[in-house]
């Protein structure tokens, strides 16, 4: 398997759904940072299960605990080790699928892959569980990013099942993005979404959605090309994401549907600097920063685990059976993914601004130690 990303900044994510414990390891955190259990924790409040009607009944807690890397409340440049237990975890409910890949999951390949010695319970080390660890991680990044370049980042609910928000303001999205149970800072459109989950999760199905993320300042030159290019580290950061089947930036596929003077971004000067007098390229050219902000999405596929019956196969008789998939599973995974994806692409622009030099080794004044 593959666990870790990222040069300078790499992330390594260890635990299973039903196993002990979900964790990260971050190697390459800048010594000085002021850093606390609760800078993690309000970052994990917000991914956390149960938190509303329209999420799984899964009571988590998801508490953080650092277990290195933080010595008298700052970071020491060494490895920051985070978990958070698995206190509600049940794999009786997993035993009827042993042997029964469920559809829209990575049972039957990691199978086959892995010779059956893989942890099924829950869909294990391929289960959307394992992101609590992103998230971890995702708020140590943030927090670098806010306190070091003053980049912000900021994602929301842009569409799900169909139902899209309007174009927001960067206000509306800070202000409305926690007060809707779906995270779509459009509340009318909010409620038509949040209606259309519960209509789905009635009849025992689910719905996927679309998440836009926004990196609001970001420095010019962020991004390696040629294979290193911001586009290619962001996108293979969101594709980590157990549900994600698509990212776009800027006008996305639409840019192949238009002509170039409607998809080139103009340039001009404001205030001795120069600018883009539109977005289009989702501030990135080239495979680096351009200065303009950020903007990419995520696609989620519906929730695999529905109630509907779906055929598989029984893999220890080779017969074709009939299964419905009970446990604790969101209707729409959605609203959850949000603060997901905002770890994920922090991750990725901390990672870029270590190795443009942007980012300090050591931060601040010099330490007490001695």
């Amino acid at each position: 398997m593959s666990n870790s990303m990222g040069l300078l900044f790499r992330i390594t994510s260890f635990g299973e759904s039903h196993g002990r414990c979900i964790g990260v390891v971050v190697d390459g955190c800048p010594a000085g940072l002021s850093l606390k259990a609760e800078d993690i924790q309000e970052e994990l409040d917000r991914r956390r299960p149960a938190q509303s009607p329209l999420t799984t009944g899964r009571a988590e807690e998801d508490k953080v605990e650092i277990l290195s890397g933080v010595f008298r409340g700052f970071t020491t440049g060494a490895p920051i080790c985070m978990i958070t237990w698995n206190r509600s975890a049940d794999p009786s409910k997993y035993v009827a699928f042993r042997h029964r890949p469920r559809p829209g999951h990575a049972d039957y390949p990691a199978h086959v892959k892995y010779a059956g010695f893989n942890d099924h319970r829950g869909g294990g080390r391929f289960s959307g569980r394992i992101t609590a660890g992103y998230v971890m991680a995702g708020a140590l990044a943030k927090k670098l990013l806010r306190e070091q370049l003053g980049l912000e980042v900021l994602a929301y609910t842009v569409e799900i099942g169909g139902i899209r928000a309007r174009e927001l303001t960067v206000e509306e999205i800070r202000r409305n993005v926690e007060e809707s149970p779906v995270r779509c800072p459009d509340l009318d459109a909010s409620k038509r979404m949040e209606e259309e989950v519960k209509r789905a999760e009635a009849e025992g199905d689910s719905l996927g959605g679309l998440v836009e993320c926004v990196a609001l300042n970001p420095p010019i030159g962020l991004g390696e090309p040629v294979f290193d290019t911001l586009e290619g580290e962001i996108s293979k950061a969101l594709y980590s994401i157990p549900g994600v089947k698509a990212v776009e930036f800027g006008l996305g596929l639409e840019a192949s549907r238009v002509r170039g003077s409607q998809n080139n971004d103009g340039y001009r000067l404001s205030g001795g600097r120069v600018v883009c007098e539109t977005n289009r390229a989702g501030g990135i050219l080239g495979g680096m920063s351009n200065g303009m902000p950020i903007i990419c999405r995520a696609a989620f596929k519906p929730t695999p685990s529905i109630r509907k019956p779906q055929k598989t196969v029984d893999l220890s008789s080779m017969e074709e059976v009939t299964l419905e998939v009970g446990g604790l599973h969101d209707p729409c995974i959605v609203p959850r993914a949000v603060p997901v994806v905002e770890a994920m692409v922090a991750v990725v622009l901390v990672d870029q601004a270590l190795r443009s030099a942007l980012i300090p080794r050591v931060l601040g004044v010099r330490g007490d130690g001695w």
